[in-house]
């Protein structure tokens, strides 16, 4: 059974799976399922249309599932999805999606959401996303597998951010950021290879030297970006990672963060 403290307040139509603790005050308000051991703090606020995972750990004063700050919103059904074993810290706030946006806002499993984050309507978050203290998604954005957003940034809507990219905090992102890159400043630019990642993550040597390769081709050469598109198809292997950074480029419709030369040089660390 679901463990509730005596103050907190569920509705009957909410289903909470074995295993759910509710902490004191909370209140899941309306059809809100939540799965398996998932532990819901102190004065959480779940709100209708709201599903959670299992094993999730949200801490006190978040705020989940309540309804978009779209001003085209007009109280249709739209639902917030977070999946499992995330942990959503103090503070932080995720809404539902909208009609323009598919009416859902998606989150998947395994990532760290700290104090103060916000999550706008719409979003796509992948798997094992970190995303630290007061960091901010506008609506309808598409955040990729290991991505790490730092604290203060602020991402525009419709953007994206590719896998394990990385952005520097109070970062100002207003076009998307290639996959395996890092960016950072205000407005945010390109300023290499996020190989610390990279390394991390346990990507081979030949992969990591291939899109170095792949990054000095697309980014610092003084080819066009078709050129430079066609020259790494034509003369680099064509790993899954390169395959998918060619991909995320041509798939790009508000344009790539631009390029600052000067810090480049990181990338050839």
């Amino acid at each position: 059974m679901a463990h509730i403290h005596p103050t907190a307040i569920v509705d009957p139509a909410a289903e909470l799976a074995p295993g759910v603790s509710v902490g004191p005050y909370a209140i899941i308000q309306g059809r809100v399922v939540i799965g398996p051991d998932t532990e819901i703090g102190p004065h959480v606020v779940i709100k209708e249309y709201t599903t959670i995972g299992a094993r999730c750990r949200i801490f006190q004063f978040a705020a989940l599932g309540e309804i978009p700050q779209d001003l085209k919103f007009q109280g249709e059904v739209s639902h917030l999805v977070i999946g499992d074993d995330n942990t959503i810290r103090e503070f932080a706030t995720m809404h539902r999606g909208t009609t323009g946006g598919g009416g859902v806002t998606r989150v998947g499993n395994g990532s760290l959401f700290m104090a103060y984050t916000h999550v706008a309507h719409d979003c796509v978050i992948g798997n094992q996303v970190i995303m630290s203290n007061a960091a901010t998604l506008g609506g309808h954005i598409i955040v990729e597998d290991k991505a790490i957003i730092g604290g203060l940034a602020a991402v525009h809507q419709f953007c994206r951010i590719g896998r394990h990219a990385f952005v520097g905090g109070a970062s100002a992102v207003a076009r998307d950021v290639p996959p395996y890159t890092i960016a950072y400043g205000n407005r945010a630019k390109l300023a290499g290879l996020n190989l610390v990642g990279l390394k991390r993550s346990g990507f081979s040597d030949a992969t990591i030297q291939s899109l170095k390769q792949a990054y000095e081709i697309l980014f610092l050469s003084s080819l066009s970006l078709k050129e430079a598109m066609q020259k790494v198809r034509q003369e680099l292997p064509q790993s899954p990672e390169v395959q998918h950074l060619l991909e995320f480029i041509e798939s790009s419709e508000r344009g790539l963060v631009p390029v600052d030369v000067r810090e480049n040089r990181t990338h050839r660390g």
